[in-house]
């Protein structure tokens, strides 16, 4: 099983980049690249799926058991001829002082290779400590090679060879000059996704382009071959998916695209056919049973989103009748009154009787916890904390003192720092992200809250 983990010394070295032309590359070579990314994020595997041609699925500490990562891994690189994860942050930063949920952590539990991304602007001979010092931290972590990033030109390479081959025993095995046209714009989330970058494609191939020319990929796919570990032989588990017996929406455009392709897997896993329906351009809800929204940059598109009235009108009616609904972060804004950002303010669907307003700074942001309230509309028979994420620059104004929430917020921010998961009728929404996990199936149960509201509506 031919595997690379791509990491880099701190965050912002250029490694997303770097990964993304490496699918590409290795695509365009006829290979079968499996793309996974470290942590939650929503973004970078946009990208990284776009690049190698298949779902890129999130490797995560904070919210899997070691087990299940394993498991997920092995299920889905089977069939791969490389697997290739992208860290996040540097190789060694973690959540604490062992660094139990690091990159490096994640490495040793696949036996992946890693390849460093080091971003050497500024840097000769200081390349080399640097190196050295990585090695020496955690002997058991398998250095195998650096990509040298945004080069000066060929002056600069040369030196940094001399310097790394003389001083350490580290493969150089890329060095990508620094040019701008390779660069993803970026706003206050990250890269933009590449569900709203028109231009996706071109720039994925020249990423490629600059891989294939300033990579030896031959080297990379050198590294890749490890051994076999015992992690890697770990059994995976198979869930037998159930027959579609109810139909659940999800919003997909250009403003809502932050979907983990396990959970809307899961859907089908539970019986829900999943209709795809767009707030930007469709007129209303089609005929069905549930409706999710994930997340996404409403903020971006909301004149857009404002301006399609029929369709807030359409689902504002369906919430008043009885709707399931769930929704995450972008889809919660959407829901509430208006939303204001840089001195524009636009009417939402009005689901949620309050109003979101844009700030320069994350107002939530990282892991969070979660324990269910006695309000909660599909409630887990357990008494264990949801470990879950947020991420948002908005805030809500203008709460009713009377609100409903379905979550306690033991970690982050929520809706109002001690709250989160908005309730009215049988719509939930929430700034948590949640991930459909071995801990926290709720894919499951939300699927379950819709399937009883569609047999007592047959029965009303």
């Amino acid at each position: 099983m031919s595997r690379i983990f791509i990491s880099a010394a701190r965050k912002s070295s250029g490694k997303t980049s770097i990964t993304i032309g490496l699918c590409a590359a290795l695509r365009e070579r006829g290979l079968n690249v499996q793309p996974y990314k470290k942590g939650p994020d929503y973004i970078d595997p946009h990208w990284l799926a776009k690049a190698a041609g298949k779902n890129c699925y999130n490797l995560d500490f904070y919210t899997m058991e070691h087990d299940e990562i394993v498991d997920l891994f092995n299920r889905h690189s089977a069939s791969a001829d490389i697997s290739i994860i992208e860290g996040n942050k540097g190789l060694y930063d973690g959540l604490d002082l062992e660094g139990s949920n690091s990159n490096a952590a994640l490495a040793t539990l696949l036996n992946t290779p890693v390849v460093l991304v080091l971003d050497a602007r500024g840097m000769t001979r200081g390349i080399a400590p640097l190196i050295l010092g990585y090695q020496a931290f955690d002997r058991d972590i398998n250095i195998k090679g650096v990509i040298l990033n945004k080069l000066g030109g060929y002056r600069h390479e040369n030196k940094l060879r001399q310097v790394i081959e003389h001083y350490t025993d580290v493969e150089v095995i890329g060095a990508v000059h620094h040019n701008p046209e390779l660069d993803i714009e970026e706003r206050h989330l990250g890269l933009v996704p590449s569900n709203e970058d028109s231009a996706c494609i071109n720039k994925i191939k020249a990423l490629s382009k600059a891989i294939q020319e300033q990579v030896d990929l031959d080297a990379l796919l050198n590294i890749a071959q490890s051994p076999e570990s015992a992690a890697a032989n770990a059994a995976t588990e198979f869930r037998a998916t159930a027959a579609p017996d109810v139909n659940i929406a999800i919003v997909k455009n250009a403003a809502f695209g932050f979907y983990y392709p396990d959970d809307l897997e899961a859907f089908s896993q539970a019986g829900a056919n999943l209709i795809e329906v767009d707030n930007l351009s469709d007129s209303g809800l089609p005929e069905l049973d549930g409706l999710f929204i994930g997340g996404g940059f409403p903020e971006t598109h909301m004149q857009a989103l404002a301006q399609n009235g029929s369709f807030r009108q359409s689902l504002a009616d369906s919430i008043n009748r009885g709707l399931p609904v769930y929704a995450e972060c972008g889809g919660l804004m959407y829901l509430a009154r208006s939303i204001a950002w840089k001195g524009e303010k636009y009417d939402m669907v009005g689901a949620i009787p309050a109003d979101v307003i844009m700030e320069p700074k994350p107002q939530g942001r990282g892991y969070v916890q979660l324990r269910e309230t006695a309000d909660s509309i599909w409630p887990d028979a357990s008494s264990r904390t949801i470990a879950a994420h947020e991420f948002h620059y908005s805030r809500f104004i203008n709460l009713p003192k009377n609100a409903r929430f379905a979550f306690q917020v033991l970690r982050g921010t929520g809706i109002d720092g001690e709250h989160d998961g908005f309730i009215s009728n049988n719509m939930l929404a929430c700034y948590t992200h949640q991930r459909n996990t071995r801990s926290n199936n709720w894919v499951e149960r939300f699927v379950r809250f819709v399937r009883n509201y569609k047999l007592i509506e047959k029965q009303s």
